[in-house]
């Protein structure tokens, strides 16, 4: 029996065994089931499992080093089934490096890959050397190599709430893209210190979630090379090395073994500023690539069981990455989970974004499971039991699964047929009206309560894949030539429009319909139900210049150009959205179902140019969509009603009906040429019949006009 505290591991009296010596180190059997290289009194505990090696070796370096210092193979009596652990007493944590070479059988097509003189990174590294410095390359020579963290960092005694899904606003960001550029005017540009120095702007902004971009380990060099005297990189980071560790080059100071430190500190002010954190992990494959990549970790500890293999020992790639993650596979399933505990305990993340997540749902031979343990187990741990769990329920493979991801109501859902369904309708196509009031409503027609809860859709327009916001009516077609394969990648299907010319123009009537285009898109989104999502930037107009998949574009095409903040259209979109985002937050109406509301209207209701007709055929490219219900924390009536005209000619609609206490006021008008946006004590009251101007959305709240509104 073992007592575990944060930092080490106790070894009751009583309980020694013999000591022995190898390679001039004492050693002893270790704890079995901790798995990676955990801090003991006197010591390390060095723990992996392996099914198919016959031997395994550990090897210590000093920091650095070419070389390992010591070679320590493990005895038999110090394996236990499939798992090798060993203390070993007397190493000076601050010191050394640590990998493994593992011994067996090789046979490609059997899907088994040892090899004694690989050196392997140990899969449950909570620390990767040589990662430090952001596009310098990992020296090859001696590959990946691990270091052993302490866990002492002082989270303080408070305990966060919990922030309702449905309250959530949530900020798409890269970590270094945030604040790289030197107009962001961070001390740390590019850093998770730099983004603790944006957290003012954050809380200003409104938003109370952040969803980061991949932050374990990634190679960035891994894919390097040279376009037009560019230096093109992984900068995206979707292609993991270890699940466990943080990536060292986000953090602005060297961390030997406290690596992490600086993201912890980062979420707990985040949490102080009442911001969730949201994790955006990749589960689906890992940087090793197929059969003609490296083997650093994953390949060289048990290759057919860690990946999909086919039956000649090939890969499967429904990650469109070269391999695919066998998750669930016992093994690896126990991996995965053991790395979200982590990352919940040891860093307070608030919750996860898997990639791909439908190869997570898939078998052993690729097949989708209509029960996959591994997401079951996901939904009921007792650990993440409070935590998001949000797919992006798709993969590379052509499986699509947006409406259908198993969830036991609590996974949530990327819903990529907003994204699509939003942009068709609002930059006028046909027919779209009655399927954008859908989405405007939490898709229900995806999403049935009964089956998914009330909670299963985060709704966006952009994020980090596609156009920008911007971008999104500033081009009809995608301009990914700087990626340097002949503008064949990215999507074709951005279902964008550039407003009457392709990129940058000085036509004044071409600028002003952009900006009504993206107020438009803002405003929708956060009148929606469901959690809204948008995309770092967006709100001040940033631009990737046309490039919708700037994966390997680690410059300003990828970093946020703060100097657009401070332009006047810049300026004025960003106080649409700070206006927009503090409406929704101030309507509970719009976020989920409220008291039966004594007017008489049902929670929600669609509508078109006239009241409760929303299929007229006067309506083809206007939704309405009536959001009602008491609120018993405010105790008044709560009604919203928003208006999208998609047409490029105005409408007059007729408000539905209210009692003679009540009117309706107007919150929002992006038609308005002279003002978009009132604040509460100036809206303006709308008479029956209103205009609804063309390709222009009008928010209204209906007021009593005798009571007191509690604020």
């Amino acid at each position: 029996m073992t007592s575990h505290t944060p930092d080490m591991v106790v070894v009751p009296a009583g309980q020694l065994t013999a000591i022995d010596t190898i390679s001039g180190f004492q050693v002893r059997p270790g704890f079995f089931r901790d798995f990676g290289a955990t801090i003991i009194p006197g010591g390390v505990n060095f723990t992996i499992q392996s099914h198919g090696a016959a031997s395994c070796e550990l090897l210590l370096y000093h920091r650095e080093a070419e070389e390992p210092f010591a070679v320590i193979p493990f005895p038999d009596n110090y394996r236990i089934g499939f798992c090798y652990s060993m203390i070993v007493f007397g190493l000076d944590i601050e010191e050394f490096e640590y990998a493994y070479r593992l011994d067996g059988p090789y046979d490609e097509k059997k899907g088994l890959r040892f090899d004694k003189t690989k050196i392997l990174l140990d899969p449950y590294a909570r620390a990767v050397t040589g990662q430090s410095r952001w596009g310098h390359k990992n020296n090859a020579q001696h590959g990946y190599r691990a270091r052993v963290v302490r866990s002492n960092f002082d989270w303080g005694t408070e305990r966060k709430a919990q922030i309702p899904m449905e309250d959530l606003v949530i900020y798409e960001l890269h970590v270094r893209g945030f604040t790289k550029d030197s107009s962001s005017g961070t001390a740390c540009p590019g850093t998770f210190q730099g983004l603790k120095e944006k957290i003012p702007y954050l809380k200003a902004l409104g938003i109370n979630a952040v969803e980061l971009m991949p932050v374990f380990e990634f190679d960035e060099m891994r894919d390097a090379r040279l376009i037009d005297e560019n230096q093109l990189l992984d900068y995206w980071g979707y292609n993991p090395v270890s699940f466990f560790a943080p990536n060292t080059s986000y953090a602005s100071s060297i961390e030997y073994n406290r690596e992490g430190l600086e993201l912890k500190s980062l979420i707990k002010e985040l949490h102080a500023n009442n911001i969730d954190v949201i994790l955006d992990v990749v589960f689906n494959h890992t940087a090793e690539g197929n059969e003609e990549g490296a083997c650093f970790s994953f390949k060289g500890f048990d290759n057919n069981i860690y990946y999909m293999l086919t039956p000649d020992g090939k890969y499967y790639n429904f990650s469109g990455c070269g391999n695919t993650l066998n998750c669930n596979h016992p093994v690896v399933q126990e991996m995965i989970l053991n790395c979200l505990r982590y990352w919940v305990i040891e860093y307070r993340v608030d919750g996860f974004r898997f990639d791909l997540a439908s190869i997570l749902g898939r078998n052993e031979d690729g097949t989708p499971m209509n029960q996959p343990p591994l997401l079951r187990s996901l939904a009921f741990d007792s650990i993440l039991g409070n935590v998001k769990l949000i797919a992006e329920a798709w993969d590379a493979g052509g499986l699509y699964q947006v409406g259908s991801f198993p969830s036991w109501k609590r996974w949530a859902e990327w819903n990529g047929r907003y994204r699509d369904d939003m942009r068709c309708f609002l930059k006028g196509d046909e027919g779209m009206a009655r399927i954008a009031a859908q989405r405007m409503i939490g898709s229900p027609d995806l999403y049935d309560p009964v089956y998914r809860g009330g909670n299963a859709s985060v709704n966006f327009i952009t994020c980090h894949d596609g156009f920008t916001l911007y971008d999104l009516y500033s081009y009809n077609q995608k301009h990914n030539e700087a990626n340097g394969w002949n503008n064949t990648d990215g999507y074709n299907d951005n279902n964008s429009w550039n407003c009457g010319e392709e990129g940058d123009t000085d036509d004044p009537g071409i600028l002003k319909l952009r900006m009504k285009m993206m107020k438009n898109a803002c405003a929708v989104l956060m009148c929606s139900r469901g959690t809204p999502m948008f995309l770092s930037g967006d709100e001040f107009g940033d631009t990737r210049y046309g490039n919708n998949n700037p994966y390997c574009q680690d410059n300003l095409i990828s970093w946020l150009d703060w100097s657009r903040l401070e332009t006047e259209s810049g300026k004025e979109l960003f106080k649409f959205f700070q206006y927009m985002i503090r409406f929704r937050q101030s309507h509970p109406a719009i976020r989920k179902d409220l008291e039966p509301s004594y007017i008489g209207f049902p929670s929600m209701s669609l509508h078109g140019i006239l009241p409760w007709e929303p299929d007229a055929p006067e309506s083809e490219y206007v939704s309405c969509v009536l959001f009602a219900g008491y609120d018993e924390e405010s105790r008044r009536e709560d009604l919203v009603y928003i208006a999208v005209n998609a047409h490029w000619h105005a409408a007059w609609m007729t408000l539905p009906d209210l009692p003679e206490e009540y009117c309706w006021k107007i919150a929002v008008n992006t038609g308005d040429p002279h003002q978009q946006i009132f604040e509460e004590n100036s809206m303006p009251e709308a008479g029956k019949t209103l205009l609804l101007g063309e390709r222009s959305v009008i928010v209204l709240t209906g007021e009593n006009r005798y009571s007191y509104k509690v604020q």
